[in-house]
């Protein structure tokens, strides 16, 4: 179902960073957009909430999810499995239900476009719990693709990237690290959901935005 004046997008986790992005590139492209986020119309740690969300938006034709918190990065001696959960809360099992609940409102010719990162593409010191997480969300959106055919249900796995969860980060010594010399951009990673979303013959694929730093 490629965009047009008539498509409905609606992104949850879109009041800042990718999401925001994801928002505004989908509205620049003639789309109607609808925000969610805990600071606006929905908890996705609620599902009574979520449920209201959804029944208030009405039909639409494709759901984002990019909503998740804080980065957290550790070597294994120092895992916490409740800090592991928490982390593996928002990004994956609140995904799984989000999108279990848009489903009677989302176009049965339309798409979910999930969030993971390059890290489940390539690990390393200290990413134990991005891999794992990015890596269960790409092989739950594999399956779901193939259970809620036609629907298109696809991955975005951005690398590092400019936005608020990471502000504390030396992104100018880690993007020197890329083979594009620098971090992404959340405008870069915003043209892969839109890709994603336009593309209408694409399923449980992943578009991997990390200017090559899965291959250094």
């Amino acid at each position: 179902m490629p965009l047009s004046s008539s498509t409905r997008i609606v992104v949850i986790g879109g009041t800042s960073g990718i999401g925001l992005a994801v928002a505004h590139a989908a509205a620049i492209a003639g789309a109607q957009v609808i925000v969610g986020s805990r600071a606006t119309k929905v908890d996705v740690t609620s599902p009574a909430s979520v449920t209201s969300f959804f029944a208030e938006t009405g039909p639409f034709d494709h759901l984002v999810y990019t909503a998740g918190d804080e980065l957290v990065r550790g070597p294994i001696t120092g895992y916490d499995p409740e800090l592991a959960h928490r982390f593996f809360d928002v990004r994956f099992f609140r995904a799984l239900d989000t999108v279990r609940l848009a489903l009677p409102t989302l176009s049965p010719h339309g798409s979910i476009t999930l969030t993971a990162g390059a890290a489940a593409l390539r690990g390393g010191a200290g990413k134990l719990l991005g891999s794992s997480v990015g890596g269960a969300v790409i092989a739950a959106a594999r399956s779901l693709a193939v259970e809620l055919a036609p629907i298109r249900v696809n991955v975005v796995a951005p690398g590092l990237t400019r936005t608020p969860l990471v502000a504390g980060m030396p992104l100018d010594q880690a993007g020197a690290g890329t083979l594009l010399g620098r971090v992404a951009e959340p405008e870069d990673v915003a043209r892969a959901y839109l890709s994603l979303m336009d593309q209408d013959y694409i399923t449980g694929n992943v578009s991997v935005v990390d200017g090559g730093s899965v291959l250094t």
